[in-house]
């Protein structure tokens, strides 16, 4: 491989690293907070407030079920008004932040549900308030299985960054459609999809063993 392709390469993967991390981040400040509120608010839970956790659950039904390329061109004059622009890494964020962010309010979810209710229910008959009991047994029970689910979330904005690629959004996605397909050059294909594999299982074997790390029902050995 030329050194030219190399630098393309480079690139298209810092581009890539960029857009997932961005999106990310600011996908889980959104998406942990509205998990959470999802989590309490339903009927019998810490806070219930049923019929506006069924609306708020609503929307982000709706939100997962839209074809993510389908979002991204919807939401063209929403992408432009933030960043200026509807194509490059910059603009392909705003479409993965707002798909990443239901995905991960229903993972975080799911995951404080799964928290045993008996040590709520100690927690509330020692006198703890809802904010102590989220803080100091839901968080600290759940982490694990929340970091699964950032995990499980990082691992799809990978692959939506690729996909995003289809419409100008830069990154590996955009260099494998430009230099690979339409080039006709197989090896820069090739190599696009090597490098997505490489950072789809760092991604997940890191998060994986992290979130073993932070699991306190894993036996230690």
């Amino acid at each position: 491989m030329s050194p030219q392709l190399f630098a393309l390469l480079s690139d298209a993967t810092l581009q890539t690293l960029l857009m997932v991390g961005v999106a990310g981040g600011l996908a889980s400040l959104a998406g942990i907070p509205l998990g959470l509120f999802l989590a309490l608010t339903g009927p019998g839970d810490l806070l219930p407030r049923p019929m506006l956790q069924r609306s708020v659950g609503l929307v982000v039904n709706a939100a997962r079920s839209t074809p993510f390329i389908i979002l991204v061109v919807a939401i063209v004059p929403l992408t432009r008004a933030i960043t200026g622009t509807s194509i490059g890494t910059a603009a392909a964020t705003v479409p993965l932040t707002l798909a990443a962010v239901p995905f991960i309010a229903r993972v975080v979810e799911a995951a404080v549900r799964e928290v045993d209710r008996g040590l709520v229910e100690a927690a509330q008959a020692m006198g703890a308030s809802p904010g102590q009991i989220v803080a100091k047994v839901l968080l600290p029970e759940a982490r694990a299985g929340i970091l699964r689910g950032l995990t499980l979330a990082a691992v799809s904005l990978v692959g939506y960054s690729a996909m995003v690629g289809a419409v100008g959004g830069g990154g590996l996605g955009d260099l494998g459609i430009r230099y690979g397909y339409q080039r006709f050059m197989p090896e820069m294909m090739l190599a696009v999809v090597l490098i997505l594999v490489v950072l789809v299982q760092l991604l997940q074997s890191g998060g994986e063993a992290l979130a073993r790390h932070l699991d306190k029902r894993t036996p230690i050995r």
